[in-house]
């Protein structure tokens, strides 16, 4: 599954909506040529007509050949008028034809029953417009990444400074990011909060849907409470559920903030147990350590998210109470 139905949806409705615009386009084309030159309106007629002297012919008792032939003729001489016309304006020689945004589909989003790269691209677009209302950021890159908050002291926890280890850590998500398939393996993004945890999933988020795959980001309160309202309203398909269980990427902030019951224990669980199953790739990020990520949740839960997941440790003091206090100097 690349996108949810509802992502089809919205793709679907903007490619009715161009096509409705093209046709707009056309007609304020003709409408504009006409009062510029009432002839073109009189050829663009004519050239209907001789269409339907062409059809009456097939079914008149007349000469069809010879009939045929010189309706044709009329027909070129008609065409020429209008095309050195538009070519005297100065306009394009296709100025009364359909202008498309995407030639190869004509704006339909398919090709022979296959998906049109232009559609894919809309579909893109369309899920950095998700990531963008639902992310604590604007959709992040790797670019807009800077080191210059971490410290480059020697660090007596660890064998490199704070700065080096990120730098580590940058390079291996831009890595990550450029090497993504459905098979890459899932991380766990853990340290404290301010640190880069959603600049960089972010990031990441934002490669995997430029190289064509289905990225939901969510937090782990916003998405457990969505799926208990639905549990609890009696709902049967469990879309919710389905559809991060099954996109490609799925990105999973804030694990840890959420309100533990027994029902957003089991449903995480199913979440991530369901994507480990199948080999869904899932980043998970959490401002917990590892010993109070054990005291929170069971072993069964414990076992998938440290034995499964590759944990990629950030480092440092809060950017953004950082940022404040430059801003203040």
């Amino acid at each position: 599954m690349g996108y949810s139905s509802e992502t089809y949806m919205q793709a679907k409705t903007a490619l009715e909506r161009q096509r409705i615009k093209n046709e707009q386009q056309l007609e304020q084309r003709r409408q504009l040529l006409f009062s510029r030159s009432p002839r073109a309106k009189e050829i663009e007629y004519a050239i209907a007509k001789t269409s339907v002297a062409a059809a009456k012919a097939v079914f008149g008792g007349k000469d069809l050949k010879m009939e045929l032939a010189k309706l044709k003729l009329n027909n070129q001489a008609l065409q020429k008028e209008l095309a050195d016309m538009i070519a005297g304006f100065g306009l394009p020689a296709n100025y009364l034809e359909m202008w498309y945004r995407c030639d190869k589909c004509r704006d339909y989003g398919f090709v022979d029953d296959k998906i049109c790269t232009c559609m894919k691209a809309l579909l893109r677009d369309i899920e950095y417009q998700k990531l963008n209302a639902i992310s604590p950021l604007k959709l992040s890159d790797f670019d807009t990444f800077s080191l210059e908050y971490y410290s480059k002291a020697p660090s007596s926890e660890r064998p490199v400074s704070d700065y080096t280890h990120m730098s580590m850590v940058l390079g291996f998500c831009r890595r990550y990011a450029r090497e993504f398939s459905e098979n890459s393996r899932s991380l766990l993004f853990q340290g404290g909060p301010g640190l880069g945890k959603t600049h960089l999933s972010l990031a990441i988020a934002k490669a995997a849907i430029d190289s064509g795959h289905g990225v939901i980001y969510v937090s782990a309160p916003a998405i457990l409470h969505k799926i208990e309202r639905e549990h609890f309203s009696n709902k049967t398909d469990n879309e919710t559920e389905q559809t991060i269980t099954e996109c490609d990427l799925l990105i999973l902030d804030d694990l840890g903030t959420e309100f533990t019951t027994n029902f957003t224990v089991s449903s995480l669980y199913n979440i991530i147990n369901t994507r480990m199953i199948t080999s869904k790739p899932t980043i998970i990020s959490t401002n917990l350590t590892i010993s109070d990520l054990q005291e929170k949740y069971n072993i069964r839960m414990i076992s998938r998210i440290i034995g499964m997941l590759d944990r990629v440790e950030f480092v440092g003091t809060d950017i953004r109470q950082l940022k404040k206090m430059k801003a203040k100097e």
